[in-house]
């Protein structure tokens, strides 16, 4: 986008609140300089100017499908922590890899009311990470892991919330910077099934954990 049609953007209060949370967590990995705000101000809104190219117009009731994606972009601030602050590597990371299939389970706000997706689904308000991702990790820990899958069904929580948290989070606040980095290199190397094994391998990883609390 021409910096002149960003300018009129601007950034949402939860926006603002994350960019704020990114900055504060990238100079405590020693990832981001002084003045980092800007940078990634820049960055979210050529991402919004760039993705509402590619946006229906939808009549709707639903709020979600009358505004712009409503929560914060946690993929491309991660993105913009992996490449250190630097906007531009980030945009033009970010540009090259929207062509790629992996955008849309990675990248949430990529297919946010998208020209890409039948109108239907579209209409429906339901990210397709939520019907394709996460329907897959339920029917997987029944398989893998039936304890775990049994505890959650007595308890009235479907694991798909909590992946979908997850997922939409790129596992911040779950997982440590290495790990979360490890997460979009997987995905993006090996294909956006390993998003599945990903909250997959955290669910037998946590296995006795939620066992217990299902206990008690």
């Amino acid at each position: 986008a021409m910096d002149a049609d960003v300018k009129n953007e601007s950034l949402s209060s939860v926006q603002q609140l994350g960019v704020e949370m990114t900055v504060r967590y990238g100079k405590y990995l020693k990832l981001l300089k002084e003045h980092a705000e800007n940078g990634l101000c820049f960055v979210l809104m050529n991402c919004e100017k760039f993705l509402k190219q590619q946006q229906r117009t939808v009549v709707s009731s639903l709020c979600c499908l009358r505004e712009r994606y409503a929560g914060y972009d946690w993929f491309a601030s991660s993105v913009f922590l992996i490449m250190a602050g630097d906007g531009e590597k980030t945009l033009m990371f970010l540009q090259r890899f929207s062509r790629l299939l992996v955008s849309a389970f990675l990248w949430l706000p990529r297919l946010h009311i998208s020209m890409h997706l039948p109108i239907t689904t579209v209409e429906s308000g339901i990210h397709p990470v939520y019907f394709c991702s996460a329907h897959h990790i339920e029917m997987l820990l029944k398989a893998e892991l039936p304890l775990v899958f049994s505890a959650f069904h007595m308890s009235g929580f479907t694991p798909s919330q909590i992946c979908l948290q997850w997922i939409t989070q790129c596992f911040w606040n779950y997982m440590d910077w290495s790990e979360i980095c490890h997460y979009i290199a997987i995905c993006i190397f090996l294909g956006p099934d390993y998003q599945i094994y990903m909250c997959i391998s955290v669910f037998r990883h946590l296995q006795q954990d939620i066992l217990k609390h299902t206990e008690a």
